[in-house]
């Protein structure tokens, strides 16, 4: 049988030949591509392949059957919570808090006042409406502010917050009494998705202003930690550019950052930013003096931050959560280490993978918590073991402490 249709087909009888058969493998990959651009994105466990995905998104292909390590926290309804609060609380970890600035208008500058939503962790796992006043109280306590990436509602920021909230508090000892802020922006998905990712980068720098703000209310002895993943990454750089420049400017309504007695570290987690941003000349070069460590956990089999470039084609760089950055541009007495976790997380994009992975995990433990405890209990807090694989720098050419010359 199937050599007499092998050989109709070659006799040129097209009478039996099915109508899919006329479609080459190319016209119908072009096809997909044409529907993956044109049609408004689904969610990225739905998406196994997209040429032009959006930044925070994409699954690799055999991501459908992942699930997370049963270690993960419960996020199911805590018992007794109505419709006032929205549940989600690992057990062990309590102390969360979120800022939420979905709502807010896009703005240019530095606020001098903004109103965000301010929500917290109660003892029965709910979210519960608070104020900035409490959020700040004890100022001696480290906080830990989470920023989230693109294409993320405030329940999946929420959610992703618990999780590396309770894996922190579960893989480093120093993370034990840190405050954890999930700073939730307006990040849903919206439309098609390289449309929807140049939307959220500008976006981004928005953020930047409205974090700027947050942590300018943030006393110079608190030690604080931010881990930014993805667009985060440009969230969190855009704030503390906003803070040396108030700081130089001399606005007294803006704590010092430059010069504090409390260590600030940062950790970018697939950073959506571009990869000469603390390059002699790069655009975050100045915020380098506010920064006592800084982690950079890149992946050089990113598949979302590959097309980085087609975000804001006035880059003309990569990603530097893509390829990661020069050791060079690190100046003495900024503690620096950086990762490619291609071997560990391969081409997938999303943050959940990072925080299933014991040795990502322990890696954004040392850099975020190692040393963050200060004060009468700083002998209590033991660091963890420094990764094999990192690759530290502390090299010459110190910052001065005000950029601008102050």
């Amino acid at each position: 049988m199937r050599l007499n249709f092998l050989t109709a087909i070659r006799a040129g009888d097209t009478r039996r030949r099915p109508a899919s058969v006329k479609l080459t493998l190319g016209a119908i990959a072009w096809l997909v591509a044409l529907a993956a651009l044109l049609l408004p994105a689904a969610r990225g466990d739905d998406l196994p392949w997209c040429p032009l995905p959006a930044l925070d998104e994409l699954a690799p292909c055999d991501e459908a059957a992942e699930s997370f390590p049963e270690s993960a926290p419960s996020m199911a309804p805590a018992d007794g919570c109505d419709d006032t609060c929205s549940p989600a609380a690992p057990g062990r970890q309590r102390d969360v808090w979120s800022v939420i600035t979905r709502g807010l208008p896009d703005i240019g500058r530095m606020p001098t006042h903004a109103h965000p939503g301010v929500e917290r962790l109660d003892a029965r796992g709910c979210w519960q409406k608070t104020d900035l006043g409490g959020l700040l109280e004890n100022p001696r306590q480290p906080l830990l502010v989470f920023i989230h990436g693109n294409r993320y509602d405030h329940a999946s920021a929420r959610e992703q917050g618990l999780l590396l909230a309770a894996r922190t508090s579960a893989t480093c000892a120093d993370a034990a009494d840190v405050r954890t802020v999930i700073f939730s922006w307006p990040s849903d998905k919206q439309g098609i998705l390289l449309r929807d990712s140049r939307a959220k980068y500008e976006r981004a720098v928005t953020e930047g202003h409205y974090l700027a703000w947050l942590l300018s209310k943030v006393e110079p002895d608190r030690p604080v930690a931010i881990v930014g993943y993805s667009y985060g990454s440009l969230v969190a750089l855009e704030a503390l550019e906003d803070l040396v420049h108030a700081e130089c400017a001399g606005r007294s309504d803006v704590q010092t950052w430059t010069d504090r007695t409390a260590p600030l570290h940062v950790v970018l987690v697939a950073g959506a930013v571009r990869q000469d941003a603390f390059a002699p000349r790069g655009p975050y070069r100045e915020t380098l003096p506010c920064i006592d460590r800084l982690t950079v956990l890149y992946n050089s089999s990113d598949i979302a931050l590959r097309f980085f470039e087609y975000v804001d084609r006035s880059l003309r760089t990569e990603a530097l959560g893509h390829v990661g950055m020069s050791a060079a541009w690190v100046p003495r007495g900024v503690g620096f280490s950086q990762v490619d976790s291609a071997g560990i997380v391969g081409p997938s994009h999303r943050f959940k993978n990072y925080l299933a992975s014991s040795a990502l995990m322990r890696r954004i433990c040392t850099g975020a918590g190692r040393g963050l405890c200060c004060g009468p209990n700083a002998g209590a807090c033991p660091a963890p073991e420094e990764a094999p694989d990192a690759e530290s720098a502390s090299v010459d050419g110190a910052a001065s402490a005000c950029p601008c010359g102050h």
